[in-house]
């Protein structure tokens, strides 16, 4: 019987062979089981013999192949049962196919964590049946091509297998939408705010938002799904695949982007998946969509400095004892934070209170190589009493609707060429057509030391975004000086 492991976001095959030989009554799991594995016995007598078989009064042996890939979870107790049904006579050779499943001590077969990962590797090997939880079915469903059997119970695969229960069909996957995702439209004023998250929704740049409290920041970049393009088939299933790993968590079926919002107490693993089983962290559940971290200087600094890896490699390494986990982390940061402690830095309306001790502190908390991850650095200002009594129309330009139609045609373009300009590596940068007086202000800004090369490289990403934006064809000065205009001296 033909089962599976899971390691990070990738499943395993793995044989369940058993051997049932008289001697004196036992039974053994082999093959790097862990504890729940060695626990299933238990389980597998109860729920054989609740199903109405007999639990053979031998040597039972259980070999979990390859013997040097750990085992970890209870994909295992339906094999088992059904190997060990098979081998004492009682029920029918399976024809080739893939079981994975916990059992209940009433037989009841419940859910696993991960079975997204499993159909997959079935669908690479050329095994197109598998047995399931149902509850799990909904999930497999992602994956075309397969037979899925969903059993409530181990009598219910015992009748499959021999012939005299069939399942009932798959249930049609239905995909939800947010409840309220808000509107750009709901925000008063910030247009240059506005702009700066139209180019980096449309390159998948990430962005910061400096500026006094109750100004709107949290606002904007909550309601930054609501311009994002929806996720596509491929991105829809890598999203269901982590949510998978999570055993508490029910997936989201959703073409919507993940929008992942941790709170500053979140610990290492949270952020970043761990456990003695590793799952997915917040970094990971925010694949193919946007990490939002409010008030950045209140995260502890050890936890800011690991974003540094994912945000150039898009995957996150968990290492253990046992080995590395990579988990996948391709996902748009968006942050949000005030200039100072007390917040009031440069409002003309409220004094700041604090000292420049204070402030350097508070600067401090950032470091300069993650500020040199986020391409686009904006000062959000107190809206003015026009700006605040001339609120966007849900129909104008700076509403969601029409953001995102710009947004998906500039995305457009760059799927052409076969990356998000946020993604573009230096060697596909030199390829970009560039006016001649753009490429003499870079020459220029960088021999008077006023530009590395990472951020060389991120003015050309955003430029070109900016052109896609307009649907031009090449990068010019003022394309150019737009895009370095999208950095907060403050920082400087």
């Amino acid at each position: 019987m033909l089962s599976a492991a899971i390691t990070g976001v990738t499943a395993h095959p793995v044989t369940v062979e058993v051997c049932c030989h008289q001697g004196i009554p036992s039974d053994v799991v082999v093959g790097l089981p862990d504890i729940v594995i060695k626990e299933s016995r238990s389980r597998v007598k109860a729920a054989i013999r609740h199903a109405g078989y007999q639990y053979p009064a031998k040597v039972v042996t259980v070999n979990l192949a390859p013997a040097e890939l750990k085992k970890e979870g209870p994909f295992f107790d339906l094999p088992i049962a059904l190997g060990i049904l098979q081998a004492s006579g009682q029920v029918n050779e399976s024809p080739r196919m893939l079981a994975v499943g916990e059992l209940a001590l009433s037989g009841e077969v419940r859910s696993v964590r991960g079975i997204v990962s499993v159909a997959l590797m079935a669908k690479q090997l050329g095994i197109l049946t598998l047995l399931i939880p149902q509850a799990n079915v909904a999930e497999a469903c992602l994956v075309s091509g397969l037979t899925l059997v969903g059993v409530h119970t181990l009598q219910d695969a015992i009748g499959y297998i021999n012939g005299t229960w069939f399942p009932s069909n798959p249930p049609a996957i239905e995909l939800t939408t947010p409840e309220d995702i808000g509107d750009f439209c709901d925000v008063r004023g910030q247009w240059a705010a506005k702009r700066a998250l139209e180019i980096a929704a449309a390159g998948g740049h990430n962005i910061l938002l400096v500026g006094p409290p109750g100004i709107g920041k949290t606002m904007l970049l909550k309601r930054i799904p609501s311009v994002l393009p929806p996720m596509s088939d491929q991105e829809v299933l890598e999203s269901i695949q982590i949510q998978a790993l999570h055993r508490s968590k029910k997936p989201i079926f959703s073409r919507f982007r993940p929008f992942r919002s941790p709170h500053h107490t979140i610990s290492f693993a949270g952020l970043v998946g761990g456990g003695s089983i590793p799952v997915p962290g917040e970094i990971s559940l925010a694949h193919h969509g946007v990490l939002f971290l409010d008030e950045l200087p209140e995260f502890p600094k050890p936890i800011l400095e690991l974003l540094r890896q994912p945000l150039e490699d898009q995957t996150i390494s968990v290492n253990r004892a046992a080995g590395a986990v990579v988990f996948p982390a391709n996902f748009m940061l968006v942050v949000a934070m005030n200039p100072c402690p007390c917040g009031y830095l440069g409002d003309p309306s409220i004094r700041c209170r604090c000292s420049q001790r204070d402030i350097a502190r508070y600067q401090a908390r950032l470091s300069g190589p993650l500020l040199d991850r986020i391409d686009l650095m904006i000062e959000v200002a107190r809206p003015s009493g026009h700006e605040w009594a001339t609120p966007d129309l849900p129909g104008s330009e700076l509403a969601s609707s029409a953001i995102r139609d710009r947004v998906e045609k500039a995305r457009f373009l760059q799927v052409q060429r076969g990356h998000l300009n946020a993604r573009l590596s230096s060697r596909l940068l030199l390829k970009l057509p560039i006016e001649d007086s753009a490429n003499q202000l870079l020459v220029s800004l960088m021999s008077r030391g006023l530009l590395n090369g990472r951020r060389h490289d991120k003015a050309l990403r955003i430029a070109q975004t900016i052109v896609d934006l307009e649907g031009g064809s090449m990068i010019t000065a003022q394309h150019l000086g737009e895009a370095l205009g999208y950095r907060f001296k403050f920082f400087e």
